[in-house]
This record gives structure tokens, C-alpha cells and sequence, in this order.
């Protein structure tokens, strides 16, 4: 706790999050749906969208996972469930991040920012990291950065078989005396 200015005490909370989900098969036909924004031109290289119950967004799920747990309000399961019946069945990255968004603002937090990496061999993130950064940033309502790493060809992601993504997020609320 961090006090301020005689009008209350600011919490800050740090949480962190994960996610990982594998490549679709190429009977799937999943578009690739990477840090709230779709990735055509990695597509048109081949590259296959994640397999999962939403658009397998690694990137948004991961930085949901963190400000939930910020928040102390669990996980992206818990809160949209799991499944293809699941309120988040179908659901686009950025509505769910919009959806936590506006859910931790009527609880009283403020979204500081938020710092993903993603682990894939591909897409190359470089190419588009700005656009993501901004993609992402928009839809959360504060900052995000994005940076990108791979495994050496180790484990699932270094074999190409998927992609998993780290983050972290801060909050900050104001609690009167």
C-alpha cells in the first residue's frame, strides 16, 4: 500500500498470466488471431489460427489471466468459462479483454498497463509488433508491449505445434480513509 495525498491509499497490484493453445489442424480453417488483431498476411504464409474454444488469441488470454489475477478475481475459466457452450465460446480476444476491462473499472481498479511476451517460431511478431502493441492498447485502455521470443526449437512452441504467451499487469486502486 502506497499512500496519497490525504485523500485515500492507492493499492498498486501486479498479477501475471498465461496462456498456450496449439496450432489448428488445416481441416480446422481457424483464423490466426494473434494480440486482438488478425494476422492475413502470416496466413497467407501458412501459418494456422489456434485451436481453442474462442479465437485462441494467446496474447489476450494471457494479459486477461494477469489482470484478473492483479485483481484477485481468478481466471479467464472462471470467468468465461470453458467449452464450446461457455460464455466465451466464439469470442474474440478484444471483446473479452473490453469485457474484463470495464469489469475491473465498475469494481473500482485502474488499469495501469500490461507486458506480454509471446513464444512462437512463427508469425514473425517484429513485422507487426506496433500495430499489435496498439491493437492491444486500445482495447485494454492503457499500455501494453509486446515483445516476442522462441525456444531454440525446444518443446511445443519450438516445434512449431503451437504458441504460448507470459504477462504481467498492474492496477491500481484508490480506497478512501
Amino acid at each position: 500500500m502506497v499512500e496519497n495525498s490525504g485523500a485515500g491509499i492507492s493499492a498498486l497490484r501486479v498479477g501475471m498470466g498465461f496462456d498456450a493453445h496449439r496450432f489448428a489442424t488445416p481441416d480446422e480453417q481457424r483464423e490466426l488471431w494473434l494480440a486482438c488483431m488478425r494476422w492475413e498476411d502470416a496466413e497467407g504464409e501458412g501459418v494456422s489460427g489456434l485451436s481453442g474454444d474462442s479465437d485462441g488469441d494467446v496474447v489476450a488470454h494471457a494479459v486477461i489471466d494477469a489482470l484478473l489475477s492483479a485483481s484477485n478475481q481468478g481466471d479467464i475459466g472462471s470467468f468465461f468459462g470453458v467449452g464450446p457452450t461457455s460464455k466465451g465460446s466464439g469470442m474474440h480476444g478484444r471483446d473479452m479483454i473490453r469485457e474484463i476491462a470495464i469489469m475491473l473499472a465498475g469494481r473500482g481498479w485502474s488499469i495501469n498497463g500490461a507486458s506480454v511476451v509471446v513464444v512462437t517460431q512463427q508469425p514473425n511478431i517484429s513485422t507487426r509488433r506496433q500495430e499489435a502493441e496498439m491493437s492491444m492498447s486500445q482495447a485494454l485502455g492503457a499500455p501494453v508491449t509486446l515483445t516476442a521470443s522462441t525456444t531454440d526449437g525446444m518443446g511445443f512452441t519450438g516445434h512449431g505445434e503451437g504458441m504460448a504467451a507470459m504477462a504481467t499487469a498492474t492496477l491500481i486502486r484508490q480506497t478512501a480513509l
